[in-house]
């Protein structure tokens, strides 16, 4: 087979997609030694995405999300020659000259419209055609399933569902409880703070947690609670910084920013508790790095978060602002219980691994093409 990758999301994000694509495409090399594997790179992106002896990166010059894709990607999609072309990033070109698989990492776009300016909502607003037209469907949850079936009226049949994994470099960091480090200027102490990782935008209910870390001061001052965020601002951040401000939180709260992946495997390790409130997740990528790392984790109780914890973490429900308090003070000052919930994290993230998801992602491209 000769595979395209569409990867030229990767030279313009770090997120996500751009992990999912690379992990992936390293994985189904090693695993498939005799397939010949193209990732698609715009030509912004100079270096290969992977190195291997059976990847061949071929530079497009359409820019990803562009207006004018639908046209000029398939006509530089057309001399590559290429068996099937997997679409990482949801849309695949409607006119191509080969088979396609899509991947649906979330649908949170059509629960939340709002959250997309009109550019993404042209772009985005392709993906019912795009699902309908692609010869298969990867869901990377049941949860993201669910709504593919229910959102854009997708036959089951059509859809599988193939798990993403964390990095294999997220794993529990000895030592790093009893640490210190700073980070971007800021001193932390190992077991000392709260973490919550993710972009700063409504759909990820920092709202939630920033009034709970409140009552949580009101009630017991002398406990010391931290909550350190480490995420870049997103779309409608500024309501969420200055509800910070309302709440005058002072040094219980630090915000650090993007931080590198040392960095974020440390404070994986190091945190007391791990928090997750958020309103939607197609996957909860954040959430299986933290079990990974061994971090006690308390979780919104919607989406496919439980599924992807999966009893290694405690669903809250995800608005209730005297439940996120009451729990977070309860493990808080319970050492035991943390580190009887941490113990679980491991175990339940190593279920899940680019392994795995190359195998079955390459079972799907052999049955399209009849290889099975």
């Amino acid at each position: 087979m000769q595979i395209g990758i569409d990867a030229r999301l990767n030279a313009y994000r770090e997120g996500g997609i751009a992990q999912y694509t690379r992990l992936l495409l390293a994985s189904m090399a090693a695993q498939a030694p005799a397939e010949r594997f193209i990732p698609l790179q715009h030509y912004r992106k100079r270096q290969p995405i992977v190195h291997a002896p059976n990847v061949h990166r071929a530079t497009l010059v359409t820019p990803p999300h562009h207006r004018y894709e639908p046209w000029s990607l398939p006509v530089e999609l057309w001399p590559r020659r290429l068996d099937l072309l997997h679409c990482p990033d949801f849309i695949a070109p409607r006119w191509r000259p080969c088979p396609a698989v899509i991947t649906i990492h979330d649908l949170a776009f059509l629960h939340f419209p709002e959250i997309l300016d009109r550019e993404a909502r042209r772009f985005y607003g392709q993906i019912r055609t795009a699902a309908h037209n692609a010869e298969a469907v990867i869901a990377v949850s049941e949860a993201t399933r669910s709504d593919s079936i229910q959102l854009l009226d997708l036959p089951p049949s059509r859809i599988t569902v193939i798990y993403e994994a964390a990095d294999p470099a997220f794993a529990p960091l000895a030592g790093a409880r009893q640490e210190q480090r700073t980070i971007d200027g800021q001193p932390l102490c190992g077991d000392q703070f709260l973490l919550f990782v993710s972009t700063i935008e409504p759909r990820k209910n920092l709202e939630t947690l920033l009034r709970a870390l409140r009552l949580c001061l009101d009630r017991r001052p002398q406990e010391g609670y931290q909550l350190v965020v480490a995420g870049r601002p997103g779309w409608l951040a500024e309501p969420i910084y200055a509800l910070m401000r309302e709440l005058k939180l002072g040094d219980a709260l630090v915000l650090l920013g993007a931080v590198g992946h040392d960095d974020l495997r440390w404070l994986y390790s190091a945190c007391r508790l791990y928090l997750n409130p958020s309103r939607y997740e197609g996957f909860g990528l954040p959430l299986l790095e933290a079990l990974a790392c061994g971090a006690p984790a308390l979780i919104a109780d919607n989406s496919s978060l439980p599924e992807v914890a999966g009893g290694a973490a405690v669903c809250i429900p995800t608005h209730d602002v005297e439940a996120w308090a009451d729990t977070i003070a309860a493990f808080w000052s319970d050492s035991a219980a943390r580190d009887e919930l941490g113990r679980r994290g491991p175990p339940r993230a190593a279920q899940f691994s680019w392994a795995r998801a190359a195998h079955e992602t390459l079972t799907l491209y052999r049955r399209i093409l009849g290889r099975a």
